[in-house]
């Protein structure tokens, strides 16, 4: 059996995405996401608990995210977590766990028209104005307990 490896969140950017172009002219942005959960304790006190994660996204989605998203932008973005590592300048070893986003819709409510969905593709060609590429579906389970431990 495959693993999985999905992310999906809603949340509101905490700065204005940034950019950079790699070699290639391929561009990467990378910003904060908040997402907050709420919840009450046992008093009944409202309690507020935000995560931050860092979202990357690459090619035409990067793209799309400066020049539609800022900061407090809310967006749902799916992707699949990577966790990078290197070493800093005094030997330590160092880690970065990030959401490499392939699907990202604007929530926000605006007159202007640029809401909307938008899928990367991988090729660069990425899909525009609520449109997502033709994905077919995974093949059916012949057996859904097929491979289960038990």
């Amino acid at each position: 059996m495959r693993g999985v490896n999905r992310v999906m969140l809603i949340g509101n950017l905490g700065k204005d995405p940034d950019v950079q172009y790699l070699e290639g002219n391929i561009a990467v942005a990378k910003f904060p996401l908040a997402t907050t959960e709420t919840y009450k304790d046992r008093a009944g006190k409202l309690i507020s608990q935000t995560e931050w994660h860092t979202v990357v996204l690459w090619r035409g989605l990067a793209e799309l995210a400066q020049k539609y998203l800022h900061k407090g932008s809310l967006i749902y973005v799916e992707g699949r977590l990577r966790t990078r590592s290197w070493e800093d300048k005094d030997g330590n070893k160092k880690f970065a766990t990030e959401i490499v986003g392939d699907n990202l819709i604007m929530l926000d409510k605006r007159g202007d028209g640029h809401g909307g969905t938008y899928h990367s593709t991988g090729s660069g060609t990425d899909a525009l104005e609520g449109y997502s590429a033709d994905v077919p579906p995974p093949p059916p389970l012949t057996d859904p307990t097929e491979g289960l431990p038990f």
